[in-house]
């Protein structure tokens, strides 16, 4: 990209500059506003902010200049239009859904979800009058199929989790926009720095911050973004200001020096993700492997359409001998740390089965691949040799 200002930018850039605004101080980090509500010069110009006559800020519940910061570095990242940062992950996925949906609509979903998102769809979505299908997010038959139904939303995540699969995101939006529904997207594996959705025709894409934007395990945080005006002045908007899934402004700034480092942070770990699965391919004990960056990958080819080529920061393997071999090996680490989280600096691992998809039925996580001897790695900055060898000493 060539020009001058913002839209000419290169995307490092972006990710320290975009979207700061100075305040009279001339702060060098960005301004934290740690604030409620705002004052008014007069009762005229608080009428006014509420009708929308003019900008000043109403409430953070509505808008924030630190959270506005962070919304307008997102929006440049992901080639948005519209932001809305949430409190978490979850709080962006079920705002973006529930925004639009009402009693008697109908969504389809890739069944490789996370176990929450899983749970809106089986669970909560069916309670409110709201029709609800999945289908093997790899298959366009199936997609096509669904789709013959009338349809409102399409909800998917690629790559899935735990089982790294990966959509083929222009051909299922196709189908999708072909029907007449929207697409949302969970791109909280791949990153935007691997892969932005609405180049491919996503409408909303949701991000789970938590996970790589902070990336060092201190915030909870979450995103909406979307270039459909009609959907985030109609209906997001209205939802968020009278629901309040609003992120607090301590979380923003955070997250905002946070993705200063990110595109270091995923580079680093995609180099390392690759190394340890690599170093997992034939190993002793260690019945399968899945990372989207390895040549033996079923949907190679996408991957490196789709996602540049690499593989993102999460190793998913499955260890012989079920539950209790997966055990052993998570209680025999001493580097890696047990937990749900991922993205992170530091390298963690989980037992899917019985954490992030515990709720999931069994005969769902058997379709899924879910198996008791599964285990996901989220691959961290430390050195590759001294997760290798934290990982040998135990498997050997």
């Amino acid at each position: 990209m060539g020009g001058k200002g913002t839209e000419g930018w290169h995307l490092a850039t972006r990710l320290v500059r975009g979207g700061t605004k100075r305040s009279q101080f001339d702060e060098t980090s960005e301004g934290l506003f740690l604030t409620s509500g705002y004052v008014y010069d007069s009762a005229a110009q608080a009428e006014g902010s509420f009708t929308g006559d003019n900008d000043h800020l109403v409430y953070s519940r509505y808008g924030n200049p630190t959270v506005g910061m962070f919304e307008e570095r997102m929006k440049l990242l992901d080639g948005a239009a519209f932001a809305f940062a949430t409190a978490s992950g979850m709080a962006a996925v079920f705002s973006a859904l529930m925004s639009q949906l009402r009693q008697g609509d109908r969504v389809v979903a890739s069944r490789a979800l996370f176990g929450a998102c899983h749970f809106v769809i089986a669970e909560l979505l069916p309670r409110w009058g709201i029709a609800t299908e999945f289908v093997d997010g790899t298959d366009l038959a199936e997609w096509e199929r669904a789709l013959a139904e009338p349809t409102q939303v399409v909800l998917l995540e690629t790559p899935s989790n735990p089982g790294l699969e990966i959509i083929d995101l222009k051909a299922v939006c196709d189908l999708v926009h072909k029907a007449g529904a929207r697409v949302v997207v969970d791109n909280v594996f791949a990153t935007p720095i691997l892969q932005r959705p609405l180049e491919f025709g996503a409408d909303i894409v949701a991000y789970s911050a938590t996970k790589h934007i902070d990336g060092q395990g201190r915030v909870l945080g979450g995103m909406i973004l979307t270039d459909d005006e009609d959907f985030y002045k109609q209906q997001l908007t209205p939802f968020v200001r009278n629901t309040g899934p609003a992120i607090s402004p301590f979380n923003a700034w955070v997250l905002l020096k946070g993705l200063e480092t990110l595109e270091l942070r995923v580079h680093r770990q995609c180099d390392n993700a690759l190394t340890v699965a690599r170093f997992l391919e034939g190993r002793k004990g260690v019945t399968r492997v899945l990372y989207p960056g390895l040549e033996s990958h079923p949907q190679r080819d996408l991957v490196l359409a789709q996602m540049d080529g690499r593989g993102g920061t999460v190793v998913t393997f499955e260890v012989e001998g079920g539950r209790n071999a997966a055990y052993r090996l998570l209680d025999g680490l001493e580097l890696i740390d047990i937990s749900n989280n991922l993205g992170d600096a530091k390298s963690i691992i989980t037992h899917p089965y019985t954490t992030t998809h515990q709720k999931v039925g069994a005969d769902e996580k058997a379709r899924l691949g879910i198996t008791e001897g599964l285990v996901r790695l989220s691959v961290g900055l430390e050195d590759v040799r001294d997760i290798e060898a934290d990982l040998a000493r135990v498997l050997d």
